[in-house]
């Protein structure tokens, strides 16, 4: 019985990995990880994929970020199809949702698409009881302008008719601003449906974040992650938003590219002074990320993107969704699986699954310092 569990759990991976389109995985580097003994009897991985389990064991519960649920379900899939035993449960939520379950200590870790407050890292303090909560860039990528406009399958915006857009001051398709922006193109004089999302979120904090840097006279609201702005339309989660834009005529939105991929739904080039409009690509996100600077201290990796960049190719409106972990203090029963499935995530292989999803891996120089810093919670 046992031989034939464990030929059923081969094959289960090997499916999960050609449905994926992942290469065959190489270690992760956990802490477990020599690089060159073979692997014991007692250890949990397994034939089908190079995935170091560790000493991962039982249910590991984390939420957070929608942004990032494609690629998070693409990981879970991936390593609990090589880790017998062990269940990942990533609620999609929100940034908001996910921090505030991580502060009262209810999930193990959480996705979240701005890095923590200072307020958030004291409250942290609570739960990770000898350290605090750290910001790991994993996912990297564009936040997609999505859009619904019959007979108009390409459009080029710019940061102020963004701002403008977001904030209802431009409320038709036909608006001058837009026409001088699209040469040639029969823009409908449709009134223009503007999608915001309901509840706290590190998209729209992103959002508010380039529009502030980008467009300051046209967008004069904090960067939240309430959306500020009087009118629009809401819907919940980077998935409400999609599924609106992909039915209303004349709607516009924002999520993250890989919702925009799955249901076909088209998206915006953004003009940012450069020698052509950046497409939202994983690649054109790729080149704003690389710009990115560490601004966190000791093991906190908070970046600083540059949303106002020119240069050819790069696109802006760029998030990274942290993984919100304590430093030291995670609870026991879950660290062993924190650290190996973090460790999966932040591989080599676990990152070049995220282009297959329209996300950006994480630069090289900085996800070396991620893999570093996982090894070492505690």
């Amino acid at each position: 019985m046992k031989l034939q569990r464990k030929n059923r759990l081969r094959a289960t991976a090997l499916g999960a990995l050609a449905v994926s389109g992942a290469l065959v995985l190489t270690a992760c580097g956990s802490d477990d990880n020599t690089g060159g003994d073979a692997p014991s009897a007692g250890d949990k991985t397994t034939a089908a994929s190079s995935i170091d389990c560790g000493k991962a064991k039982g249910q590991l519960r984390a939420s957070g970020s929608s942004a990032q649920k494609n690629a998070m379900d693409l990981w879970v899939k991936n390593y609990m199809a090589a880790c017998s035993g062990v269940e990942i449960n990533y609620n999609s939520s929100s940034s908001g949702e996910g921090i505030v379950a991580f502060n009262q200590g209810t999930v193990g870790f959480a996705g979240s698409d701005s890095a923590l407050k200072p307020e958030e890292v004291a409250e942290s303090k609570k739960s990770c009881k000898t350290g605090q909560g750290i910001n790991l860039p994993m996912v990297g990528g564009p936040v997609a302008v999505g859009y619904n406009l019959e007979g108009v399958d390409k459009l080029t915006l710019d940061a102020p008719t963004l701002a403008k857009i977001f904030d209802t001051k431009i409320k038709k398709w036909n608006d001058p601003a837009i026409a001088k922006l699209n040469d040639g193109v029969k823009l409908p004089d449709k009134a223009i449906q503007a999608f915001h999302r309901s509840e706290d979120s590190g998209t729209t904090q992103n959002l508010g974040k380039y529009l502030g840097a980008a467009a300051p006279n046209d967008w004069k609201y904090e960067a939240e992650k309430k959306w500020p702005a009087p009118g629009g339309q809401a819907a919940s989660g980077s998935s409400g938003i999609a599924a609106q834009v992909k039915q209303v005529d004349g709607a516009i939105g924002y999520f993250e590219l890989s919702y925009a991929k799955s249901q076909s739904i088209s998206t915006v080039a953004i003009n940012t002074g450069g020698s052509a409009p950046a497409e939202a690509t994983s690649e054109n996100a790729s080149k704003a990320i690389a710009a990115a600077k560490i601004k966190g201290t000791g093991k906190d990796l908070a970046l600083e993107l540059d949303y106002t960049t020119k240069a050819d190719g790069a696109y802006p409106l760029v998030l990274v969704t942290y993984e919100v972990v304590c430093d030291t203090g995670n609870k026991p029963e879950t660290l062993d699986t924190v650290k190996s499935f973090l460790s999966y995530a932040a591989s080599d292989d676990g990152q070049k699954i995220l282009t297959e999803a329209g996300y950006a891996p994480i630069p090289a120089e900085i996800n070396t310092k991620v893999r570093e810093t996982v090894k070492s919670l505690s």
